[in-house]
């Protein structure tokens, strides 16, 4: 798993792949029965979890068998437990989106005859969805497979074994057969893939490494972002462990080890500690949260945002065994020039302005 896009309630978002055969689910959502929860049917519990989910589509996804708990699916009448943990899956149907391959170019770090790592760039969007139904990762991969028997199928999906947001760049894994597809979702599931990150973050840091510890989950103010919940009332279990690689007095670089792979986890993790990502919008990164507000300062601060208009993260480095002859793999992918330049400046104008 990794840091995670938007997710959606009409599964055009969703993420983790999951398998049966040779049909490619993905988990969009996950919902924990909360202790105090009396014996409710589990038809009812999604009706009142799943805002804008009709009675027919709820009942259609039991009768698929799309919605488990443990990994059995339940029916209709199923009374849940309290700390059961109910995942709602979803196909990705023909009649949902008509998604067409593009000829869209892809930076292919690795590739052999099952699997394939490209390297995203910042802004392209991984899955379709939420009004993005044209070039995507997605749409890119569906052309380059285009020969592939399997994704000649239609309505089959490149099996995509995790996801970064729109506007980080780095490393992704791809399967290209059903399954690859299958043991690499595993494989992320299980935390046997370690993936680096590099961050651009405000402020500086008292250690040279930490780890921060605190449940993610979605924002109850603000449903397009997630929070970070310390004494794990809401949200998922979520470990980031961070090393300080640079200080550039009013920013660090730092790079970032994923335990878990929660959505937005580094970017929701280092806000909550008080040091968003430079660039970070949705987490407040985007301001000047560090410095003496001068004219120049503070027009330095805005040409570095106008150079890296987005969230400054790089997943850069990733380590897996091979998902079929089990071979130690590692690759790397270089950052992307906007960000080496925008370390560059820091790195001027901390040398420039030393903090006396």
């Amino acid at each position: 798993m990794t840091e995670r896009e938007e997710d959606g309630i009409d599964g055009l978002d969703g993420d983790e792949l999951f398998t049966r055969g040779e049909e490619a689910r993905y988990l969009f959502r996950e919902i924990t029965v909360d202790e105090g929860q009396r014996a409710l049917r589990v038809d009812k519990l999604l009706a009142s979890k799943l805002e804008g989910a009709s009675r027919s589509f709820i009942q259609k996804a039991l009768e698929d068998g799309l919605v488990t708990v443990s990994g059995k699916t339940l029916k209709p009448s199923y009374r849940v437990k309290p700390g059961e943990v109910i995942s709602i899956f979803q196909t990705y149907a023909p009649q949902c989106v008509k998604l067409l391959p593009e000829a869209i170019p892809l930076d292919v770090v690795y590739e052999d005859e099952c699997m394939m790592v490209v390297n995203k760039p910042a802004g392209m969007v991984v899955h379709p969805g939420h009004g993005h139904f044209s070039g995507t990762l997605v749409n890119a991969l569906l052309y380059y497979f285009r020969d592939l028997p399997l994704f000649q199928q239609e309505g089959m999906r490149p099996g995509l074994a995790h996801r970064i947001d729109k506007d980080t760049s780095g490393l992704l894994v791809v399967g290209k057969t059903a399954e690859v597809m299958a043991r690499l979702g595993c494989m992320f599931q299980q935390h046997v893939a370690y993936r680096w990150y590099e961050a651009l973050v405000w402020g500086r840091f008292d250690a040279d490494e930490g780890t921060i510890v605190g449940n993610v989950g979605r924002d109850p103010a603000n449903r397009q972002r997630m929070k970070v919940f310390p004494d794990g009332s809401a949200g998922k279990e979520a470990v980031t462990h961070w090393h300080l690689e640079q200080d550039f007095t009013f920013v660090s670089l730092v790079s970032c080890v994923l335990e878990t792979g929660r959505m937005h986890q580094i970017r929701a993790h280092m806000a909550h500690v008080g040091h968003p990502i430079f660039g970070d919008e949705r987490y407040g990164g985007h301001q000047v949260l560090r410095g003496v507000q001068t004219g120049e300062y503070m027009q330095f601060v805005g040409e570095c945002l106008s150079l890296c208009p987005h969230q400054a993260l790089h997943a850069g480095r990733l380590e897996m065994p091979h998902p079929l002859t089990g071979e130690p793999m590692r690759f790397l992918a270089p950052r992307p020039s906007n960000f080496n330049e925008l370390l560059q400046r820091w790195a001027l104008h901390s040398e420039n302005h030393p903090r006396t």
